[in-house]
């Protein structure tokens, strides 16, 4: 085999372990959002049942997990290549959390919408719907949504800044090997002094 054929054959197993490892990052993403936005629904499910109305959409869920897990890696990427971040990691994690907020407003206003045309009603039952909830209620929401999606883009940003696989191996690594250490440091610390 000729070193251009190795290459591209390495190339191939490389692409092939980038590709996986990004479906991997979206199922775990993905499924951390469609856990969280699936209590929110079920919540929801249950406040409406106290009211006599039976309603729990968990495909709603599924579908703002599985668009928004895909604007979360899409950021990665083009930040990646960009390889240029500017500001501060909170500032960074805020203005994420900000513009996927925004997406999720958009996502929820067309999910009123279709749930809107699916039951018969008009545009303008659906605003006047939209407009009897009360301002609490959408603060709350929107408060609710930002709580969830602060841990993950904090800890996307965080493994950003530290570098490839950093933060993962600091996570994944057993509990008593930084207590291991840090006990055998101090037994030379006091031995050599």
């Amino acid at each position: 085999m000729s070193d251009t054929e190795s290459a591209a054959v390495q190339g191939g197993e490389s692409l092939k372990q980038k590709l996986r490892e990004e479906l991997r990052k979206y199922l775990v993403v993905s499924a951390y959002l469609f856990i969280c936005f699936g209590v929110l629904q079920l919540y929801k499910a249950a406040l409406l049942q106290g009211a006599g109305v039976h309603y729990l959409p968990l495909g709603v869920a599924v579908v703002k997990a599985l668009i928004i897990g895909k604007f979360l890696l899409i950021g990665d990427a083009v930040r990646a290549r960009l390889q240029r971040r500017p500001g501060h990691l909170p500032g960074r994690i805020a203005m994420r959390v900000f513009w996927l907020l925004s997406i999720l407003a958009l996502l929820t206003i067309a999910e009123e919408l279709i749930v809107g045309w699916i039951h018969g009603q008009s545009l303008f039952e659906v605003e006047a719907e939209f407009h009897a909830r009360s301002t609490l209620e959408l603060v709350a929401e929107v408060l609710l949504m930002g709580l969830i999606l602060l841990p993950l883009v904090g800890a996307a940003e965080l493994s950003q800044a530290l570098g490839p696989g950093v933060l993962r191996s600091q996570i994944l690594r057993p509990a008593h090997s930084g207590r291991k250490s840090a006990v055998h440091d101090e037994a030379q610390d006091g031995g050599s002094g």
